[in-house]
């Protein structure tokens, strides 16, 4: 079993088995635990689940879409053939104030690639998409929405702040995503990467997902060996990747499983 798996299923049993079930503001009533904390080394651990599939392409595309083009547009998505922010399309046609737009208008990457090859011992490395005044204007409030940086001997390592998960279809998607991030900035700016550490405040389960869930639980003993990431090592601008210079190599999962996005 790969570390992701054995780390992300031991938290759905802790949620399923010792979790608070109440109401939320979508409606459909979810299930969900506190502080839950998850932690990879990136010079050995690749976080992609392979107990279900999870679609590496889509979530490294978002991923692009939010820290390198700092897009807002749906139709940015669509061309990339992505529709997983279609419901919550404005009508103009974007998510307004949120994610993208907020990493461009506050130069969120440029900042932090400057301060790591400048000063890498700086202790005030943060890309946060929380910012107060523009939260009502986005269509969502940023889910995984804070990263702190160090460098530890030659190693860069990444905790990411996650206010909201949703356990079975968010998180997944998320901790491939941050860690092909943290791969990304690691390359461009001299380093190895180190350690990423993943902390949930709300990691929850919503009820038309718990079938799903148990699926999944089923195929412990079925989970397929971690796969390995390949990015092209003669990119040094960050704005310079496309998605062909980030490549998942031998990626055997134990397929789908369909489950409901709660809006």
């Amino acid at each position: 079993m790969t570390t992701a798996d054995d780390q992300y299923l031991a938290i759905i049993e802790r949620i399923l088995s010792h979790g608070y079930h109440d109401q939320n503001r979508t409606g459909m009533p979810a299930t969900k635990l506190p502080h839950q904390i998850m932690q990879f080394d990136l010079a050995h651990d690749l976080p992609i689940l392979t107990t279900k599939f999870v679609p590496f392409k889509t979530a490294v595309q978002e991923l692009l879409w939010i820290y390198q083009k700092k897009s807002n547009s749906i139709e940015e998505l669509h061309r990339m053939n992505v529709h997983i922010w279609d419901e919550w399309a404005q009508e103009d046609g974007t998510i307004g104030t949120s994610y993208g737009w907020i990493v461009e208008k506050y130069h969120l990457v440029d900042d932090l690639i400057r301060q790591l090859k400048e000063n890498p011992q700086n202790r005030r490395m943060v890309m946060s998409l929380w910012q107060n005044d523009y939260l009502e204007g986005g269509s969502l409030y940023p889910c995984a929405f804070m990263t702190l940086w160090d460098v530890t001997d030659g190693r860069l390592n990444m905790m990411l702040v996650q206010r909201s998960a949703d356990f079975p279809l968010g998180v997944p998607f998320n901790m491939i995503q941050y860690a092909v991030l943290q791969h990304l900035i690691a390359q461009v700016t001299g380093f190895q990467p180190g350690l990423f550490t993943h902390v949930i405040n709300n990691a929850h389960i919503y009820d038309n997902q718990q079938e799903g869930m148990q699926t999944q639980l089923s195929r412990r003993e079925e989970a397929k060996p971690a796969p390995t990431l390949w990015i092209n090592p003669d990119i040094r601008d960050f704005y310079d990747f496309t998605i062909e210079d980030i490549v998942l190599e031998n990626y055997e999962h134990l397929g789908k499983i369909p489950m409901e996005v709660s809006v």
